[in-house]
């Protein structure tokens, strides 16, 4: 592409984004922009109306206890029609549940009843916060968008044994696949209660949700979408209150119903302060043995309602002690590896600052919070302090964050600044735009990131998304350039998507994620879910998608075929076949070890997959992988196993083992990976893990272990204890020149927090 082509397109581009936001600018001066939401929702639902409820306000609080027998709940409203999706779309569900739903000044109450004709057969046998399994058993869950905007909400899941998950979702959680997708924050942490009880019937779950926990609009009526989920899990059957498509699932609040009759509730102050206290121990190998040093420090979180729907965060000597070790993976690629973020700070209303590519491979992420108060190794680097301001006003959103590190291990202090703004275009549209910086102290070094972005659901089916963005990094002036479109068609048979990103040699930005700079991606991703009906097989996943890669020169570097059929079975185990049809033109070599390096060449291999999952709700799972491949002129052979077992609500434990035969003309070598993960839970206010994790590659062994009691809401105690162990000197261990000392360094801390809320 030339550089005239360049600059055209990015006038044509940016010309465009005008174009969309100056109409709804303008429509949105009358009351028109609104009627013109509710008209496309209401097309999306052609087959039937969006229900609606009226909640009742009471003057006292029902008792948490688990057993609806308070009088206050004889004036709830009700809710007692279900309809599946899964198995038999539309159809009524086959097990009887009823909500009933409450409010007064300060909270919102729902009373679930969910009655099964075989309680004997209930699947609960998880009570951890946050624990992904809860997807797995049989749960009931709610989603609430507060603001109406038919694009984001919380999200409150629980199960008969009154375990708790939360999460914030943003643009209806696409972007992803399964669960896993970057508007779906699932690391928030709400404060909300549960208590259940299980009864011949079935099973109860009482829920309050205070009105501070969640976000809204600053007027006296609210009106909020809502919906609701049960899955019964023995028949694995999903039914919804408003009826959710199979393509979809709970997060699609642009189908969901209506929340009528919030009146004149109170926040109070909305202000909440959290101070900190930590000790701890350490100690660390150094050449003369181990050296032991002593630790401690206070520091304080401040949360507090600016406005309705904007939240201020500030942090003053952030820390982040109890935050669990990140899994070890082996990287035989020559691009660097994500891993997520895990610290609280960042995780809240992360979505808001979400500016990437989406779809398969990870091209783009403009902004990556493991970038700031970490080293390239993954080590902390001491964060001084900042704040953050999020939220939503009308049609507006805004995220705005800063934070100061200290200089460390001869680095430098740096300042991160990062603002995001969008805002809401027709009813399920958006047009942003973002400006990240950083700035080292006391020198010369910055580097910043500017980019605008857009997503245009012009169908119910069809999403367009777009962005362009450009860095500025000192000393370089030219190829800075990076831009990405693409088309999602996402229905109850077809998943489609095309996309094209463009990035340039020099496209640099140092608080982002980019794997790989300097190429043209073109890509094509085509799958089907025909449903069979027969021999225990609910849905089929036949699936092709191809990846094109070239330099700015427009030659091939990169080829990847994917071809794929997977099979689900109506208890939720699965079989996957895959074939992966590599090409890589490696102008450069590149160590996959120490020991071995992959000369530069043109290479072209392949990749069978063949992976078994057992149904994952039973006590004990399974999964089993074998990969027989090509590997850049050799062989590679892949194999893992899971190993899980849920003896009773309170212990689990989950044993991983994987390993890569890796062997050609530039040498061999096997790369093994054990993760050994053991829960105890006392109760979901109360828990204990340890992860012990052993790398071949490293040579190392690593044992971390975090307790939490979260001794009153928002309050919580931790004591984490981590060590490093290795059984050689990785850099010399193939050398036989020594055996280093087997413990390497190990920390116990202890944290506590306290809420104030006001």
């Amino acid at each position: 592409m030339s550089i005239s082509t360049r600059n055209s397109s990015t006038t044509l581009f940016f010309s465009f984004l005008l174009l969309v936001v100056g109409g709804p600018v303008i429509v949105a001066q009358s009351n028109s922009e609104t009627q013109l939401g509710k008209v496309d929702a209401t097309s999306q639902t052609q087959q039937h109306t969006l229900p609606t409820i009226t909640a009742q306000r009471v003057d006292e609080a029902p008792i948490l206890d688990g057993i609806l027998n308070d009088d206050v709940w004889q004036f709830s409203a009700i809710v007692d029609t279900f309809y599946q999706q899964e198995p038999i779309e539309g159809a009524p569900a086959t097990e009887r549940t009823e909500v009933q739903i409450l409010y007064d000044e300060t909270a919102l109450y729902f009373g679930v009843t969910a009655y099964d004709s075989g309680p004997d057969g209930l699947v609960a046998s998880e009570m951890r916060r946050d624990a992904e399994q809860l997807f797995e058993e049989d749960n009931f869950q709610i989603i609430l968008d507060t603001f109406h905007d038919l694009r984001s909400g919380y999200m409150f899941v629980t199960n008969p044994l009154g375990g708790k998950l939360e999460q914030q979702v943003a643009e209806e959680g696409e972007g992803g696949f399964g669960r896993k997708s970057p508007n779906v924050n699932v690391d928030w942490d709400g404060v909300w209660h549960v208590a259940t009880t299980q009864f011949q019937g079935g099973w109860i779950a009482e829920i309050a949700i205070p009105m501070v926990t969640l976000r809204f609009p600053r007027m006296d009526k609210q009106i909020w979408g809502i919906n609701f989920m049960r899955n019964i899990r023995r028949k694995n059957e999903q039914v919804y209150w408003a009826q959710i498509p199979k393509a979809y699932t709970l997060t699609r609040v642009s189908l969901a119903g209506t929340l009528n009759g919030i009146r004149q509730v109170n926040r109070g102050l909305d202000l909440r302060i959290t101070p900190y206290v930590l000790a701890g121990l350490s100690q660390k190998r150094v050449t003369s043995g181990l050296t032991a040093s002593s630790f401690g420090d206070i520091g304080v979180d401040v949360k507090y309602g600016v406005a309705s729907g904007l939240n201020l965060d500030l942090t003053l000597n952030t820390d982040f002690a109890q935050v669990e070790v990140d899994e070890q993976q082996v990287n035989l690629t020559r691009f660097p590896l994500f891993f997520p973020e895990k610290r609280d700070f960042f995780l809240e209303n992360a979505g808001m600052f979400q500016v990437g590519s989406g779809g398969f491979g990870r091209t783009i992420d403009l902004f990556f919070t493991r970038r700031i108060g970490l080293s390239e190794q993954g080590q902390p680097i001491p964060i001084i302090g900042g704040g953050r301001l999020t939220g939503k006003v009308d049609r507006h959103n805004v995220a705005v964050m800063t934070l100061q590190t200290q200089n460390h291990s001869g680095l430098p202090s740096e300042n991160f600044l990062v603002t995001r703004y969008s805002r809401d275009v027709l009813a399920r549209s958006k047009i942003g735009g973002l400006i990240v910086n950083k700035e080292s102290v006391g020198t010369a070094d910055y580097n910043r990131t500017f980019a605008a972005d857009t997503t245009l659901a012009l169908h119910q089916n069809f999403t367009l998304t777009g962005l362009i963005a450009k860095t500025e990094t000192p000393g370089i002036s030219t190829g800075e350039m990076a831009s990405d479109v693409r088309g999602t068609w996402r229905s109850p048979s077809w998943h489609i998507q095309a996309g094209y990103s463009d990035i340039q040699d020099h496209f640099n930005p140092e608080v982002g994620f980019v794997p790989r700079a300097g190429i043209r991606t073109s890509n094509l991703h085509l799958e089907w879910d025909p449903r069979p009906g027969k021999w225990n097989i609910r849905r089929l996943d036949p699936m092709f998608n191809i990846r094109y890669i070239t330099d700015q020169h427009n030659r091939l570097v990169t080829r990847w075929i994917h071809n794929m059929v997977g099979t689900y079975f109506e208890n939720d185990a699965s079989f996957t076949v895959w074939y992966n049809d590599h090409f890589e033109q490696l102008d450069f070599s590149f160590p996959v070890r120490s020991d071995v390096t992959i000369p530069a060449g043109t290479y072209r291999f392949g990749e069978w997959n063949f992976q078994y999952r057992s149904d994952p709700s039973q006590r004990f799972y399974q999964q089993f992988q074998y990969s027989p491949q090509g590997f850049f002129g050799g062989d590679r052979t892949d194999w893992s196993v899971t190993l899980g077992l849920r003896p009773t609500p309170s212990v689990s434990t989950e044993g991983q083992f994987k390993r890569s035969d890796v062997s050609g003309p530039w040498g061999s070598f096997v790369a093994d990976l054990a993760q050994l993960r053991v829960d105890v839970n006392v109760s979901p206010e109360m828990t204990l893990r340890t992860l012990t994790q052993y790398n071949s590659t490293t040579h190392s062994v690593s044992t971390s272990v975090r307790f939490n009691w979260i001794y009153r809401p928002g309050s919580d105690i931790y004591i984490a204890y981590d060590e490093m162990r290795l059984d050689g000197d990785p850099l010399l261990y193939n050398l036989h020149i020594r055996r280093s000392p087997w413990l390497q360094n190990r920390q116990l801390a202890i944290k506590m927090t306290y809420l104030f809320s006001m």
